[in-house]
């Protein structure tokens, strides 16, 4: 009980720095990573609730709109052309051009999905939010992409990977926790109690 009010207190003293009442409150610009997995929703959440609503409750008087804006990216993976040896003498197939418009279209229909899922929940919280659909490897894309938008700060999601799998698979989160130009919030989802 002690931790979850020690955690309180240390975001509402992190919010009283953004906000001085002699001053206006600076537009905080977060970027928040999305995919497919409950972690970046849940990261999403984490961020709408405490970095936004909380910030209402210390200065009443200000809209959440004024105090900043969510930037949601989500990163498309490259369709890989694999070619596969096939026939005598192993001459190459490669898929029909058909095969990957159609592959192309569902990342874009599952990126739309996922983004309008997102959205939807900034608008319950009224949150000002934007969104940017990127192709390439997330890694990168997402460092570059807080770069770019001189982000203030990246939140990404926890898949909770042990410590072999991610040194064999790699961690999206670990990548950008050591590479973003800015400050990197990493959000565990809670663990689910067994009953």
């Amino acid at each position: 009980m002690e931790e979850t009010s020690s955690a309180g207190a240390v975001v509402q003293e992190q919010q009283a720095i953004l906000i001085n009442k002699n001053e206006k409150i600076k537009k905080l610009k977060v970027m928040v990573a999305i995919d497919d997995s409950d972690g970046s929703f849940y990261a999403l959440k984490w961020a709408v609730d405490h970095l936004f609503v909380a910030i209402g409750t210390v200065a009443p008087e200000t809209s959440l709109e004024e105090v900043g804006m969510v930037v949601l990216v989500h990163v498309k993976q490259p369709f890989q052309h694999f070619t596969v040896p096939a026939g005598p003498g192993g001459a190459i197939f490669y898929p029909p051009t058909s095969v990957v418009e159609s592959v192309r279209k569902a990342q874009e229909e599952s990126s739309a999905m996922l983004l309008s899922r997102a959205l939807q929940l900034c608008k319950d919280k009224m949150v000002k939010a934007e969104t940017l659909v990127l192709d390439g490897d997330p890694k990168d894309m997402i460092c570059h992409a807080a770069e770019q938008m001189h982000a203030d700060l990246l939140v990404v999601g926890s898949r909770g990977l042990g410590m072999i799998k991610r040194a064999f698979l790699g961690s999206v989160s670990d990548y950008c926790a050591h590479h973003a130009k800015c400050p990197v919030l990493i959000v565990r989802p809670p663990k689910e109690s067994s009953t």
